[in-house]
């Protein structure tokens, strides 16, 4: 398990992905108008709508990890449009952890 991104909620994701170019020098890896994956430095952050996505850590694992975990903590897996499966979990505090699994020798979040 390894740390993945955050994801904060933004009103706006076309101008908060600019200011964050801007400010941060953040690379887009992905945008649309929901949402928006970005890496600055060596860290990523995902630029989210509330009604899409709630604010959260994202932790990633493998296919078998993230199955062991679902069954664990009995959550259906969810596939995203980008090709990663996962769900989300809260800690004891309500804070939203997502568990996030990649495709294998697949690109996510490429625009080009």
């Amino acid at each position: 398990m390894e740390m993945d991104h955050v994801a904060v909620v933004v009103n706006n994701i076309a101008e908060s992905t600019a200011w964050y170019v801007a400010q941060c020098g953040a690379q887009v890896l992905y945008a649309d108008d929901t949402w928006a994956f970005l890496r600055i430095g060596q860290g990523k952050l995902a630029l989210v709508m509330a009604y899409q996505h709630p604010p959260h850590v994202a932790v990633r694992v493998d296919e078998t990890q993230l199955n062991a975990l679902a069954i664990q903590h009995n959550q259906p897996i969810d596939r995203h449009r980008d090709g990663t499966k996962g769900f989300y979990l809260r800690d004891p505090n309500g804070n939203v952890l997502e568990v996030i699994c990649y495709p294998p020798a697949e690109t996510v979040y490429n625009n080009g």
